[in-house]
Protein backbone atom coordinates (compact mmCIF):
# COMPACT_ATOMS: atom_id res chain seq x y z
CA UNK A 1 0.00 0.00 0.00
CA UNK A 2 0.98 3.44 -0.90
CA UNK A 3 1.26 6.33 1.21
CA UNK A 4 1.18 10.23 0.67
CA UNK A 5 -1.76 11.45 -1.53
CA UNK A 6 -3.79 9.57 -4.05
CA UNK A 7 -6.73 10.73 -5.68
CA UNK A 8 -8.88 9.07 -8.05
CA UNK A 9 -9.88 11.77 -11.19
CA UNK A 10 -13.29 11.13 -12.60
CA UNK A 11 -16.35 10.55 -10.29
CA UNK A 12 -19.53 11.52 -10.88
CA UNK A 13 -21.55 13.84 -8.73
CA UNK A 14 -24.82 13.28 -7.08
CA UNK A 15 -28.02 13.62 -9.11
CA UNK A 16 -29.93 13.63 -6.33
CA UNK A 17 -29.90 14.32 -2.58
CA UNK A 18 -29.92 10.68 -1.64
CA UNK A 19 -28.24 9.64 1.34
CA UNK A 20 -28.63 5.68 0.92
CA UNK A 21 -28.52 4.43 -2.79
CA UNK A 22 -26.62 7.30 -5.26
CA UNK A 23 -22.92 6.87 -3.57
CA UNK A 24 -23.09 3.27 -4.49
CA UNK A 25 -24.08 4.24 -8.05
CA UNK A 26 -21.58 6.63 -8.74
CA UNK A 27 -19.34 3.65 -7.48
CA UNK A 28 -19.96 1.28 -9.73
CA UNK A 29 -20.41 3.67 -13.01
CA UNK A 30 -16.94 4.43 -12.12
CA UNK A 31 -16.32 0.58 -11.92
CA UNK A 32 -17.55 0.32 -15.71
CA UNK A 33 -21.62 0.64 -15.51
CA UNK A 34 -24.00 2.37 -16.56
CA UNK A 35 -26.75 2.87 -13.88
CA UNK A 36 -29.05 5.39 -14.11
CA UNK A 37 -30.52 7.31 -10.92
CA UNK A 38 -34.07 6.34 -11.93
CA UNK A 39 -33.09 2.64 -12.21
CA UNK A 40 -30.99 2.23 -8.98
CA UNK A 41 -33.98 4.31 -7.26
CA UNK A 42 -36.77 1.84 -8.75
CA UNK A 43 -34.79 -1.10 -7.82
CA UNK A 44 -33.55 0.24 -4.32
CA UNK A 45 -36.85 1.25 -3.60
CA UNK A 46 -35.91 4.53 -2.80
CA UNK A 47 -38.42 6.12 -5.33
CA UNK A 48 -40.95 4.46 -3.45
CA UNK A 49 -40.37 4.76 0.32
CA UNK A 50 -41.30 7.02 3.12
CA UNK A 51 -40.81 6.77 7.09
CA UNK A 52 -40.96 8.98 10.21
CA UNK A 53 -41.69 11.43 9.54
CA UNK A 54 -38.47 11.71 11.81
CA UNK A 55 -34.78 13.12 10.77
CA UNK A 56 -33.23 9.10 10.31
CA UNK A 57 -36.53 7.85 8.46
CA UNK A 58 -34.21 8.43 5.29
CA UNK A 59 -31.14 6.32 6.31
CA UNK A 60 -33.44 4.05 8.80
CA UNK A 61 -36.47 3.55 6.93
CA UNK A 62 -35.03 1.68 3.60
CA UNK A 63 -36.16 -1.56 2.00
CA UNK A 64 -31.97 -2.80 1.77
CA UNK A 65 -28.98 -1.31 2.42
CA UNK A 66 -26.10 -0.06 0.04
CA UNK A 67 -24.14 -3.37 0.36
CA UNK A 68 -27.67 -5.21 -0.42
CA UNK A 69 -28.30 -3.67 -3.90
CA UNK A 70 -24.62 -3.52 -4.54
CA UNK A 71 -24.58 -7.56 -4.22
CA UNK A 72 -27.72 -7.86 -5.96
CA UNK A 73 -26.47 -6.37 -8.95
CA UNK A 74 -23.58 -8.48 -8.89
CA UNK A 75 -20.47 -7.38 -6.61
CA UNK A 76 -19.01 -8.42 -3.61
CA UNK A 77 -19.66 -5.96 -0.90
CA UNK A 78 -18.37 -5.80 2.41
CA UNK A 79 -19.79 -3.70 5.22
CA UNK A 80 -16.84 -3.19 7.86
CA UNK A 81 -18.11 -0.78 10.97
CA UNK A 82 -16.50 0.23 14.28
CA UNK A 83 -19.71 -0.48 16.04
CA UNK A 84 -21.18 -3.30 17.79
CA UNK A 85 -24.43 -4.33 16.49
CA UNK A 86 -24.68 -2.57 13.39
CA UNK A 87 -24.77 -5.63 11.03
CA UNK A 88 -22.20 -5.40 9.13
CA UNK A 89 -20.16 -8.00 7.96
CA UNK A 90 -17.13 -7.17 9.67
CA UNK A 91 -16.42 -5.54 13.08
CA UNK A 92 -12.86 -3.76 12.98
CA UNK A 93 -11.55 -0.92 14.74
CA UNK A 94 -11.68 2.37 12.85
CA UNK A 95 -7.67 2.46 12.17
CA UNK A 96 -8.12 -0.87 10.48
CA UNK A 97 -10.87 0.57 8.65
CA UNK A 98 -9.10 3.63 6.82
CA UNK A 99 -5.99 0.93 6.05
CA UNK A 100 -8.36 -0.61 4.02
CA UNK A 101 -10.11 2.41 2.80
CA UNK A 102 -6.60 3.76 1.65
CA UNK A 103 -5.86 0.51 0.10
CA UNK A 104 -8.92 0.24 -1.88
CA UNK A 105 -8.48 3.88 -3.30
CA UNK A 106 -4.78 2.95 -3.90
CA UNK A 107 -6.27 -0.42 -5.90
CA UNK A 108 -8.35 2.67 -8.16
CA UNK A 109 -11.95 1.38 -6.00
CA UNK A 110 -13.65 4.60 -4.55
CA UNK A 111 -15.50 3.81 -1.28
CA UNK A 112 -18.25 3.97 0.48
CA UNK A 113 -18.47 5.79 4.12
CA UNK A 114 -20.64 6.83 6.43
CA UNK A 115 -20.51 10.53 7.49
CA UNK A 116 -17.28 11.16 5.62
CA UNK A 117 -18.70 14.77 4.30
CA UNK A 118 -22.43 14.95 5.13
CA UNK A 119 -24.07 14.56 8.11
CA UNK A 120 -25.00 10.50 8.98
CA UNK A 121 -25.39 9.93 4.38
CA UNK A 122 -23.44 7.19 2.61
CA UNK A 123 -20.58 9.47 0.96
CA UNK A 124 -17.77 8.21 -1.83
CA UNK A 125 -14.44 8.58 -0.73
CA UNK A 126 -12.11 8.68 -4.07
CA UNK A 127 -8.96 10.00 -2.83
CA UNK A 128 -6.61 10.49 0.94
CA UNK A 129 -4.15 12.76 1.94
CA UNK A 130 -1.95 11.40 4.77
CA UNK A 131 0.02 14.81 5.44
CA UNK A 132 -3.21 17.00 5.54
CA UNK A 133 -5.23 13.92 7.46
CA UNK A 134 -7.92 14.27 5.19
CA UNK A 135 -10.08 12.36 2.84
CA UNK A 136 -11.45 13.27 -0.53
CA UNK A 137 -14.45 12.62 -2.07
CA UNK A 138 -18.63 13.51 -2.92
CA UNK A 139 -22.30 13.51 -0.87
CA UNK A 140 -25.21 14.42 -1.67
CA UNK A 141 -24.50 18.03 -0.70
CA UNK A 142 -20.85 18.05 -0.41
CA UNK A 143 -18.50 17.78 -3.36
CA UNK A 144 -20.65 18.81 -5.66
CA UNK A 145 -17.88 21.25 -7.54
CA UNK A 146 -14.43 19.93 -6.61
CA UNK A 147 -14.04 17.36 -4.19
CA UNK A 148 -15.23 17.87 -0.30
CA UNK A 149 -12.44 17.07 1.92
CA UNK A 150 -12.87 16.31 5.18
CA UNK A 151 -10.36 14.93 8.34
CA UNK A 152 -10.16 11.25 8.32
CA UNK A 153 -10.80 10.50 11.71
CA UNK A 154 -14.41 12.41 11.00
CA UNK A 155 -16.40 9.08 9.87
CA UNK A 156 -15.09 7.33 13.09
CA UNK A 157 -16.72 10.02 15.04
CA UNK A 158 -19.68 10.06 13.77
CA UNK A 159 -22.54 8.96 15.68
CA UNK A 160 -23.76 5.83 15.09
CA UNK A 161 -20.61 5.07 13.19
CA UNK A 162 -21.37 2.61 10.78
CA UNK A 163 -18.06 2.38 8.53
CA UNK A 164 -16.99 1.94 5.16
CA UNK A 165 -18.79 -0.38 2.83
CA UNK A 166 -15.91 -2.02 0.44
CA UNK A 167 -17.04 -2.63 -3.40
CA UNK A 168 -15.48 -6.06 -4.75
CA UNK A 169 -15.34 -7.48 -8.07
CA UNK A 170 -18.03 -8.45 -10.28
CA UNK A 171 -19.25 -11.84 -9.74
CA UNK A 172 -22.41 -12.46 -11.21
CA UNK A 173 -25.41 -10.96 -14.03
CA UNK A 174 -28.68 -9.60 -11.96
CA UNK A 175 -31.68 -10.61 -12.60
CA UNK A 176 -33.11 -7.48 -13.44
CA UNK A 177 -36.07 -9.45 -14.79
CA UNK A 178 -36.87 -10.47 -11.21
CA UNK A 179 -35.27 -7.49 -9.50
CA UNK A 180 -37.95 -5.09 -10.96
CA UNK A 181 -41.09 -7.28 -10.61
CA UNK A 182 -39.57 -7.64 -6.48
CA UNK A 183 -39.35 -3.64 -6.33
CA UNK A 184 -42.61 -3.43 -7.31
CA UNK A 185 -43.90 -6.38 -4.65
CA UNK A 186 -42.17 -4.60 -2.25
CA UNK A 187 -43.87 -0.72 -3.11
CA UNK A 188 -47.29 -1.82 -2.82
CA UNK A 189 -46.16 -3.99 0.60
CA UNK A 190 -44.54 -0.80 2.03
CA UNK A 191 -46.83 1.10 1.28
CA UNK A 192 -49.46 -0.71 2.97
CA UNK A 193 -47.67 -1.59 6.08
CA UNK A 194 -49.49 -1.36 9.16
CA UNK A 195 -46.23 -2.18 10.97
CA UNK A 196 -46.51 0.12 14.09
CA UNK A 197 -49.54 1.82 12.67
CA UNK A 198 -51.82 0.65 15.54
CA UNK A 199 -49.50 2.34 18.59
CA UNK A 200 -52.06 4.16 21.33
CA UNK A 201 -52.50 7.74 21.10
CA UNK A 202 -50.13 9.05 23.55
CA UNK A 203 -47.90 6.28 23.67
CA UNK A 204 -44.17 5.74 22.71
CA UNK A 205 -43.48 7.36 19.12
CA UNK A 206 -42.49 4.54 16.77
CA UNK A 207 -41.88 4.71 12.95
CA UNK A 208 -44.38 4.23 10.67
CA UNK A 209 -44.46 3.75 7.01
CA UNK A 210 -46.14 3.91 3.62
CA UNK A 211 -49.97 5.29 4.00
CA UNK A 212 -49.68 5.37 7.82
CA UNK A 213 -46.87 7.81 7.60
CA UNK A 214 -48.22 9.92 5.20
CA UNK A 215 -51.22 10.43 7.60
CA UNK A 216 -49.61 10.90 10.34
CA UNK A 217 -47.09 13.68 8.65
CA UNK A 218 -50.56 15.47 7.43
CA UNK A 219 -52.27 14.93 11.20
CA UNK A 220 -49.05 16.85 12.22
CA UNK A 221 -49.35 20.07 9.56
CA UNK A 222 -53.42 20.04 10.37
CA UNK A 223 -52.47 21.54 14.14
CA UNK A 224 -52.44 25.13 13.94
CA UNK A 225 -49.72 24.99 16.76
CA UNK A 226 -47.42 22.65 14.80
CA UNK A 227 -43.89 23.75 13.88
CA UNK A 228 -42.00 22.31 11.35
CA UNK A 229 -39.11 20.09 12.64
CA UNK A 230 -35.45 18.99 11.21
CA UNK A 231 -37.32 16.07 9.93
CA UNK A 232 -40.34 17.63 7.89
CA UNK A 233 -37.31 19.26 6.36
CA UNK A 234 -34.93 16.53 6.01
CA UNK A 235 -37.32 14.29 4.67
CA UNK A 236 -38.93 16.91 2.30
CA UNK A 237 -35.42 17.32 1.03
CA UNK A 238 -34.78 13.82 -0.07
CA UNK A 239 -38.17 12.00 -0.85
CA UNK A 240 -39.05 15.30 -3.44
CA UNK A 241 -36.09 13.92 -5.00
CA UNK A 242 -35.95 10.03 -5.02
CA UNK A 243 -39.74 9.93 -5.23
CA UNK A 244 -39.02 12.08 -8.45
CA UNK A 245 -37.72 8.97 -9.77
CA UNK A 246 -40.57 6.50 -9.49
CA UNK A 247 -42.45 7.76 -12.40
CA UNK A 248 -40.06 7.35 -14.89
CA UNK A 249 -38.70 4.41 -13.41
CA UNK A 250 -42.20 2.63 -14.01
CA UNK A 251 -42.39 3.90 -17.58
CA UNK A 252 -39.40 2.15 -17.86
CA UNK A 253 -40.51 -1.31 -16.59
CA UNK A 254 -43.31 -0.55 -18.67
CA UNK A 255 -41.71 -0.68 -21.83
CA UNK A 256 -40.86 -4.20 -21.33
CA UNK A 257 -43.75 -5.59 -20.03
CA UNK A 258 -46.40 -5.05 -22.34
CA UNK A 259 -49.37 -6.84 -20.41
CA UNK A 260 -48.63 -4.99 -17.40
CA UNK A 261 -47.90 -1.50 -19.05
CA UNK A 262 -51.41 -0.22 -18.92
CA UNK A 263 -51.54 -0.20 -15.43
CA UNK A 264 -47.80 0.81 -14.99
CA UNK A 265 -47.95 3.78 -17.33
CA UNK A 266 -51.43 4.93 -15.08
CA UNK A 267 -49.42 4.22 -11.77
CA UNK A 268 -46.47 6.86 -13.39
CA UNK A 269 -49.00 9.61 -14.15
CA UNK A 270 -50.11 9.27 -10.36
CA UNK A 271 -46.89 9.03 -9.08
CA UNK A 272 -45.16 11.83 -10.95
CA UNK A 273 -48.59 13.88 -9.32
CA UNK A 274 -47.21 12.50 -6.27
CA UNK A 275 -43.64 14.04 -6.62
CA UNK A 276 -45.14 17.26 -7.87
CA UNK A 277 -47.14 18.02 -4.83
CA UNK A 278 -44.19 17.15 -2.60
CA UNK A 279 -41.98 19.81 -4.53
CA UNK A 280 -44.60 22.45 -4.04
CA UNK A 281 -44.70 21.43 -0.48
CA UNK A 282 -40.88 21.49 0.01
CA UNK A 283 -41.09 25.03 -1.90
CA UNK A 284 -43.02 26.38 1.02
CA UNK A 285 -39.93 26.48 2.91
CA UNK A 286 -37.17 28.48 0.74
CA UNK A 287 -33.81 28.04 1.76
CA UNK A 288 -34.51 25.60 4.32
CA UNK A 289 -36.10 27.83 6.29
CA UNK A 290 -37.76 26.82 9.48
CA UNK A 291 -40.81 29.03 11.46
CA UNK A 292 -39.73 29.97 14.81
CA UNK A 293 -43.52 29.83 16.07
CA UNK A 294 -46.30 28.41 14.63
CA UNK A 295 -47.60 29.74 11.50
CA UNK A 296 -51.30 28.36 10.79
CA UNK A 297 -51.59 29.28 7.42
CA UNK A 298 -48.22 28.12 6.74
CA UNK A 299 -49.14 24.60 7.82
CA UNK A 300 -52.51 24.59 6.22
CA UNK A 301 -50.77 25.34 2.81
CA UNK A 302 -48.20 22.57 3.32
CA UNK A 303 -51.13 20.27 4.19
CA UNK A 304 -52.82 20.22 1.60
CA UNK A 305 -50.04 19.67 -0.49
CA UNK A 306 -49.10 16.78 1.65
CA UNK A 307 -52.74 15.26 1.18
CA UNK A 308 -52.35 15.76 -2.70
CA UNK A 309 -49.40 14.11 -2.70
CA UNK A 310 -50.31 11.15 -0.70
CA UNK A 311 -53.80 10.65 -2.30
CA UNK A 312 -52.00 10.66 -5.22
CA UNK A 313 -49.23 8.32 -4.55
CA UNK A 314 -52.23 5.69 -2.87
CA UNK A 315 -53.87 5.67 -6.36
CA UNK A 316 -50.07 4.88 -7.87
CA UNK A 317 -49.37 1.88 -5.40
CA UNK A 318 -53.32 0.90 -6.00
CA UNK A 319 -52.41 0.60 -10.11
CA UNK A 320 -49.19 -1.13 -9.01
CA UNK A 321 -50.71 -3.70 -7.16
CA UNK A 322 -53.03 -4.05 -10.37
CA UNK A 323 -50.22 -4.45 -12.56
CA UNK A 324 -48.27 -7.26 -10.49
CA UNK A 325 -51.31 -9.62 -12.31
CA UNK A 326 -50.27 -9.93 -15.51
CA UNK A 327 -46.45 -9.91 -13.82
CA UNK A 328 -47.43 -13.38 -12.22
CA UNK A 329 -46.83 -11.76 -8.90
CA UNK A 330 -49.66 -10.49 -7.17
CA UNK A 331 -49.54 -8.07 -4.21
CA UNK A 332 -50.40 -10.08 -0.98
Amino acid sequence: MTTGTVVLEGLDRYALWDPMFEGARLVLNYRGERLSPTTVQGLSGGAFRIGGICPCAPTVAPAMGPQDLVRLLGYRAVWLSPLEGAGADDVTAWPQILTRIRAEVDAGRPVLLWHAFTMLEWDVVAGYDDAAGTLQGRGAYEGTDGYAEAPQDRAGAGDPALGAILIGERVGEPDIAGLEVASLQEAVRHARSQENARCCPGGPWRMLFGLACWDRWITGFRRPDYVASDGDHYCLGVYRTTHARAAPYLREVAERRPAAAPALTAAAEHLAAEAEALNAAADLFPGWMQPEKPDADLNRRVAERLQAARDAYARGVDEIATALGPLGAPAE
